[in-house]
């Protein structure tokens, strides 16, 4: 098959499939698919684990066991806006759990950690040669870089071990803005235990009102930043327009963070002031950018699903069905009013199958997919054929 064609042929059953999509249906005679997600899971839980005991050392040498405890507490609030906002925005295709979790430990754990020691490293060299104003240089021009490099590295992992889904802006956005939340809530411990420590209650809330309630997106969307620019990479065949586009999304990281440090060093009235001139509009102009996003994910599922149902893979209503978020949600609702929690179960299968063939089928027409993408594209086609089966065959409408 050409990325020009859709495979052709009336739909077929999927019996081994029925079950939710496989990547392929011949057994692999050998372990090594499963000695490698095990060998991987292994080596990051290590590496978690690792720097979870040396953040665990960092924040206990300066804070007591109950300043961590109240800290951690308080710097889980600011998580229950950020990580729902990005899973919204990951609706159509959401991404695997495992990957969500392992973005959020590792800006959580991993990206705090290396920047604790390469900032203080770095400032230990501003003070020893005698630079002027080593703590604002340190706060404007090094943390942004070492902190935004690590962060961004995992986002770069994370396409690494699954670059076969890696979709492309909306990943990455979703991947960095994870990211950046567990890194933000970690560090977020350290100052608000250093500010109840130093002011008590009084220090704490004021620090919580700058980090938690007027800046809880700052981290998010600045790796996200990188995000954008990996996401655009993925998508393009030309070699130097994806160089360009993680350098490009890197660099505005840095800079936006290094912004963002300058005006909290610029006092209360000089941080207000770029508070109010550009972060606010910025970080409106981001949700714009998020809402439409995902309006043009809807649009692109139907759009590369549309020759599916021309050649009699799927009807044009279940594509129109799978291009809407709302009617996706009454897809769901009629498939349990129909047949119970299992057609329901199947109506998700059906849906999720139905986004990554579409994602796949804009990798093959763009010519950015993988090898196998063919071989995938069958599969997950008898696995939207077999899904539809359990729910009773009938089309949604």
């Amino acid at each position: 098959m050409t990325s020009g064609d859709v495979t052709t042929g009336q739909p077929s059953g999927g019996g081994a499939n029925a079950g939710g999509p496989q990547w392929s249906p011949v057994p692999n005679p050998t372990r090594r698919p499963m000695l490698r997600t095990a060998t991987t899971i292994g080596v990051a839980t290590s590496v978690f684990l690792v720097a979870l005991l040396i953040l665990l050392s960092i924040l206990g040498e300066r804070l007591t066991a109950q300043t961590i405890t109240t800290a951690a507490l308080v710097a889980v609030i600011p998580l229950l806006v950020i990580v729902p906002t990005f899973l919204w925005l990951d609706r159509f295709e959401a991404e695997p759990v495992r990957y969500l979790l392992f973005a959020f430990f590792w800006g959580a754990l991993v990206a705090v950690v290396g920047a604790f020691f390469l900032n203080t490293y770095g400032l230990r060299l501003l003070v020893e040669s005698q630079w002027t104003d080593p703590l604002e240089t340190g706060a404007v021009y090094l943390a942004p870089v070492t902190e935004e490099t690590l962060k961004g590295l995992g986002i770069l992992l994370i396409y690494l071990l699954r670059r076969r889904e890696f979709d492309g802006i909306i990943d990455g956005i979703v991947y960095g803005g994870i990211i950046g939340a567990g890194f933000a809530f970690s560090e977020n411990i350290l100052y608000l235990g250093q500010a109840y420590d130093t002011y008590g209650d009084e220090g704490l809330t004021a620090t919580f009102i700058v980090r938690g309630i007027m800046g809880p997106f700052g981290h998010p969307l600045f790796t996200a930043l990188t995000g954008i620019g990996i996401g655009i990479a993925v998508t393009s065949r030309r070699p130097l327009v994806r160089v360009l586009a993680v350098l490009g999304g890197w660099i505005c990281a840095m800079l936006l963070h290094g912004l963002w440090n300058l005006s909290a060093l610029a006092g209360m009235e000089g941080f207000l002031a770029a508070y109010v001139t550009y972060q606010v509009p910025l970080f409106l102009a981001f949700i714009g950018f998020l809402v439409w996003l995902r309006r043009r994910e809807g649009r692109l599922i139907g759009q590369y699903l549309s020759p599916y149902a021309d050649a009699g893979w799927l009807t044009h209503g279940e594509v129109a069905m799978l291009a809407s978020l709302r009617q996706r949600r009454e897809a769901r609702a009629w498939a349990r009013q129909t047949g119970g929690a299992a057609a329901k179960r199947s109506m998700n299968a059906f849906q999720d199958s139905a986004s990554d063939l579409a994602l796949l089928r804009s990798r093959l027409v763009h010519g950015t997919a993988e090898a196998d993408a063919t071989q995938r594209e069958l599969v997950l086609l008898e696995a939207v054929t077999a899904h539809r089966r359990d729910f009773v065959g009938s089309p949604v409408t």
